[in-house]
């Protein structure tokens, strides 16, 4: 699927609350805000993120021009993590490896973490197709799941 990278516009927010609700998405990222319908927490987390210098979020566009998801890095120096966000709907098409790929085109820094879900084999594929690799497992409490659960962490080494 081709994609493009933008600036998260206002309009986004609303699909962005949308991805967040669907309850199979939510199951997969596992790692969640406590209650996902809470809107006003949505938009004050959305707000912080898009104020934040420190954070690049880019919004995931479609070819034809709907949005698809997003994208971001965040974290202290030396310490930064990538996540993302597709929605279902575009799920193994491709949209989520492009994306990131164009994120990490776009920035320099290294090295980079990410973290996954153990069981969340597609978001470990994507990962690993951006040159991420497996360099640790923990356990951490899935609020989507409503307990520990053992997660990946990988690197992109400079």
């Amino acid at each position: 699927m081709n994609v493009s990278l933008r600036e998260v516009q206002d309009g986004d927010l609303v699909t962005f609350y949308a991805h967040s609700n669907d309850p199979h998405g939510v199951r997969m990222a596992a790692f969640t805000a406590d209650d996902p319908s809470d809107r006003a927490r949505f938009d004050a987390h959305w707000a912080r993120i898009r104020q934040d210098p420190a954070v690049v979020v880019r919004t995931v566009v479609g070819e034809h021009g709907e949005t698809v998801g997003h994208v971001a890095l965040f974290g202290p120096p030396g310490d930064r993590e990538v996540t993302y966000w597709i929605g279902r709907e575009h799920w193994g098409r491709g949209a989520a490896t492009a994306a990131l790929r164009q994120l990490l085109g776009a920035v320099p820094e290294r090295p980079l973490r990410a973290r996954a879900a153990a069981d969340n084999g597609g978001s470990i594929r994507v990962l690993e197709k951006c040159g991420f690799v497996v360099t640790g497992h923990e356990r951490g409490f899935a609020n989507a799941r409503g307990e520990e659960i053992d997660e990946v962490v990988l690197t992109l080494a400079g």
